[in-house]
């Protein structure tokens, strides 16, 4: 039995662009959260996708509403935690401006 309609087609390039992470309040190296942060939200687009954008090209100014996190995360851990944060935003859970 075929499958009638248009052919599903992933997107060939997914790029998010972060202006600015700001980190207040957390005793960090910046570097390591930042490398952390793309590694994870590099993994959970490749993994789930950015909903948000399912329709076409997809721009935000900013993104809030985040859950507030502990101060004594490891860098490591903080820019994991900030990755899953952004990317629940881009699939349709948080304030987005547009």
């Amino acid at each position: 039995m075929g499958v009638s309609g248009e052919a599903h087609r992933e997107p060939r390039e997914i790029r998010v662009e972060i202006g600015e992470l700001a980190l207040h309040g957390f005793r960090v190296d910046p570097e390591r959260v930042s490398v952390a942060f793309e590694r994870e939200l590099t993994r959970l687009v490749r993994v789930h996708g950015v909903p948000l954008a399912a329709d076409g090209a997809l721009t935000l100014d900013a993104l809030s509403g985040l859950p507030p996190l502990p101060a004594g995360l490891s860098a490591r851990r903080l820019g994991q935690e900030l990755a899953r944060a952004v990317h629940e935003g881009l699939s349709g859970h948080g304030e987005v401006t547009r």
